[in-house]
């Protein structure tokens, strides 16, 4: 199938395969004669994976990190990735995700801390830079 219809198969918009194309996450495409990507069941559904893992949290720069692991999640039934322990599985991603989430919840936390202190005690004035 063509672009246009791989992309609504997947639920997102052409320019998002050729995206994670461009950046891995999905293998070049086959091509018809006329020079158009032509995709199948497999690209529908690693693409599909994709989705469902951005949806989660993770980033582009985070599956692109690992894109041979998508095959595993993208099987029926999927795989789970740790069925295939090593360095080179999600695990130490997720972990680093999270941290991350962490530590941006722990700024925004203390930022929030300090402004609502702010208001407490000078009321609804901002100070003068």
């Amino acid at each position: 199938m063509r672009i246009g219809d791989a992309a609504a198969a997947a639920g997102t918009t052409p320019r998002a395969l050729r995206f994670y194309e461009q950046r891995g996450l999905l293998r070049p495409p086959a091509r018809s004669a006329s020079g158009q990507r032509e995709y199948g069941p497999a690209e529908i559904a690693r693409v599909r994976v994709i989705r469902r893992l951005l949806a989660v949290g993770l980033t582009v720069d985070d599956l692109a990190s690992r894109p041979h692991r998508l095959d595993l999640l993208a099987e029926d039934p999927p795989r789970r990735c740790t069925a295939d322990p090593g360095p080179e599985t999600y695990a130490p991603v997720v972990r680093a995700r999270l941290a991350t989430l962490d530590a941006e919840i722990a700024r925004l936390t203390d930022l929030r801390t300090k402004l609502a202190h702010h208001i407490a005690t000078n009321g609804a004035d901002v100070p003068s830079a």
